[in-house]
């Protein structure tokens, strides 16, 4: 039997030196000492010096051991990881050369129609904006690992059915989906985050709102914390409001 002091230093130390979060199943583990093989091949543990409870409680001791320092244990939905704090980051961030990424405000409103009204297609999307939505927006959410294909619809065509990953609740510091502000928070969404710089850039041929060819239209861009997008999409006029009459699937 391992007692709390070494249990949580073993955490600590794993935790540390893991460069992605570290699911409870990982951490448990660690202390497993005998394994029995399946008729299928898995190996099976019988024997741990702790338990997954035990984990747990260490867990949330090291969480607020740390309520005063520059960074902290958050869970996550992959798992458990040491973080730089929301009020540290500015600072921090410095030592990394990249310029900070910028994405659309139509990116960032296709992200929240899909998280909110998942599995959807693109076809419903653009139902809900108003506008085509750009193949790039959906290959840059895509790459990033964001979201992905867990289907397909069964009507004629067969759309794909689009859902996010806990890659997207990993960077937005979300344990669920439950963790996501409501609906009515986002009718807005330039109150998302105050601190946001949106800039005015010029527009592109990318997206066109349904029903006006006319006017081009003005586009903002919302800023992270990694490398410089090297296209742009057009920014559409947007009722996020339509969801408030939806209920998330």
């Amino acid at each position: 039997m391992i007692e709390k002091p070494q249990l949580r230093k073993i955490l600590e130390g794993a935790l540390m030196a893991y460069a992605q979060p570290l699911s409870l199943d990982k951490l448990h583990n660690l202390f497993v000492t005998k394994t029995t093989d399946t008729e299928e091949g898995d190996e099976l543990p019988v024997e741990s010096l702790v338990s997954k409870a035990d984990i747990v409680a260490a867990l949330e001791q090291i969480q607020q051991s740390f309520d005063d320092n520059g960074f902290e244990l958050q869970e996550v939905a992959s798992g458990w990881r040491f973080q730089v704090k929301e009020e540290t980051a500015l600072w921090v961030n410095k030592l990394w050369d990249e310029k900070p990424q910028r994405y659309s405000r139509a990116l960032m409103e296709t992200i929240a129609i899909i998280a909110y009204r998942q599995p959807i297609t693109r076809g419903d999307i653009e139902e809900i904006r108003g506008v085509a939505v750009s193949s790039h927006i959906i290959k840059t959410l895509t790459e990033r690992d964001w979201i992905k294909a867990i289907g397909h619809r069964d009507v004629p065509g067969r759309p794909a059915l689009f859902a996010t990953t806990k890659t997207f609740l990993d960077y937005f510091n979300l344990n669920s989906l439950e963790q996501l502000p409501s609906l009515k928070e986002l009718t807005d969404i330039d109150l998302i985050n105050p601190g946001l710089n949106l800039q005015d850039v010029p527009p592109t041929n990318d997206e066109v709102n349904v029903g006006d060819t006319s006017a081009p239209v003005q586009q903002n861009f919302l800023e992270t914390e990694t490398e410089t997008e090297t296209e742009t999409e057009t920014e559409t006029e947007t009722d996020i409001n339509a969801l408030n009459d939806e209920q998330v699937r």
